[in-house]
């Protein structure tokens, strides 16, 4: 056995010399050199960008994998040119192999990525053929290898081990935590009534706070806040059911019905104030507490019975992605003045919004280079209840993003509260 097994190194041996002298060997050479100092690159590029500049720490983790990656790689290509050709070292061969494993692992990792992610075919392209490319090196790389330092089975479970621990490690530390659910809250609380000098009208303060109770940032798209004067007459007995149900089928939206009941009468409520509470395009820290105030005025001698008060913020997560500017939209800023506004909005009979833009950055660099920019459209409905806010997100062709892709991928989350209610009979009975 031993006679047979030293025949078969000392052949492997003689082939390698042969080989290292044709000019097939030479070009072999040269192609796996050529997708070891690729990976390098690419690699690189990717993993310093997500190192330096990646919104999170998860993303920055895996600049700085794939920065160990490039340079194994780059250790690789280095020990393969003296493997081929010198052999000044005993174990380049292994180092080369080591160097071409880590290679294809990584291109086929970000290969899968870009086939799921990346708008850029020349992107997905060129890591399919590093993919293979690196794929047919390792191949190349142990066929020339004398000596397999470990049997073939230790090598293969060691393998195995590896993908699964790096695959748990990706599970637990880089998508669990983005998959996290995060929303702050909006409160929203009625002061004590304030009677003008000459007790002919009164102001009620409102404050509203907003309250981020996570480790995460919000950059703000805009925010909402709106008061409803109602009338609450009552009837001392339960309504026909004919009648309560023609009642119920005029609630088609929640911000004009009043709470369920036989024997309340609806009135629809009258918008009587409506205005932003927080600068568009502003962040709300981790941990963060906004509060604002805002006075609602009535006249003593008004016909209504209680002010329903709701309030609303459209945000952003910035570990998903982060404005660049968001500001009035440069084509248009209105959609009677000549603004874009998208089809399925169009059909809206009585459209009248204010349109902001702003083009978004990507949370890491490889969808930074690899996806067309896209840009968020915020649109400022005014109706009858105040203005109703409306974003979409589009790429540079105009094709709008799914509503999944918006709030999942983009991160876009919407915090209401109200309707918060406050009775008038005391207030005008003090008067």
């Amino acid at each position: 056995m031993s006679l047979r097994k030293n025949s078969r190194n000392s052949s492997r041996q003689r082939a390698q010399r042969a080989l290292a002298h044709n000019g097939w060997s030479r070009a072999c050479l040269v192609s796996v050199l050529l997708v070891l100092l690729l990976t390098t690159a690419t690699l690189g590029l990717f993993g310093i960008g997500d190192l330096t500049s990646a919104f999170t720490f998860p993303g920055r983790l895996t600049g700085a994998v794939l920065v160990a990656v490039a340079f194994t790689s780059f250790l690789g290509a280095a020990a393969l040119v003296d493997h081929w050709l010198f052999r000044t070292f005993a174990n380049s061969g292994l180092v080369a192999l080591v160097g071409a494993f880590a290679a294809v692992l990584a291109n086929v990792t970000l290969f899968l990525e870009l086939l799921n992610n990346a708008d850029s075919v020349p992107w997905k392209v060129l890591f399919g053929a590093l993919a293979s490319g690196s794929a047919w090196a390792v191949f190349a790389v142990w066929r020339t290898l004398a000596v397999i330092p470990a049997p073939k089975r230790v090598a293969t479970a060691l393998l195995v081990t590896t993908v699964i621990a790096a695959g748990n490690f990706g599970y637990q530390n880089l998508y669990l935590p983005s998959q996290h659910e995060v929303r702050p809250v909006v409160r929203l609380i009625t002061g004590t009534p304030v009677p003008s000098p000459d007790r002919k009208a009164f102001s009620v303060p409102v404050d509203i706070t907003l309250e981020n109770h996570s480790d995460l940032s919000f950059d703000v798209l805009g925010t909402e806040f709106h008061a409803m004067a109602q009338r609450v007459p009552l009837v001392p007995q339960d309504r026909l059911r004919q009648q309560w149900r023609a009642t119920a089928e005029q609630w088609k939206q929640f911000e004009g019905t009043n709470p369920l009941s036989r024997r309340e009468i609806y009135q629809p409520g009258d918008l009587v104030q409506a205005q932003p509470w927080m600068r568009y395009g502003g962040s709300i820290d981790a941990n963060d507490t906004v509060s604002a105030r805002v006075v609602v005025q009535l006249p003593k001698d008004t016909e209504y019975d209680q002010v329903a008060f709701y309030a609303s913020a459209h945000l952003t997560r910035k570990d998903r992605v982060s404005l660049n500017r968001l500001e009035p939209a440069p084509s248009g800023f209105s959609s009677w003045g000549g603004g874009h506004v998208p089809d399925w909005l169009k059909r809206d009979t009585g459209f009248d919004s204010l349109i902001y833009e702003s083009s978004l950055r990507e949370n890491n660099a490889i969808d930074a280079e690899t996806r067309d920019t896209r840009h968020i459209t915020v649109y400022w409905k005014f109706g009858e209840h105040g203005v109703n806010i409306t974003e979409t997100i589009s790429t540079a062709h105009g094709k709008d993003e799914s509503d999944h892709v918006t709030q999942n991928r983009y991160g876009i989350r919407i915090v209401e509260t109200g309707p918060v209610e406050r009775t008038l009979w005391d207030i005008k009975s003090k008067l």
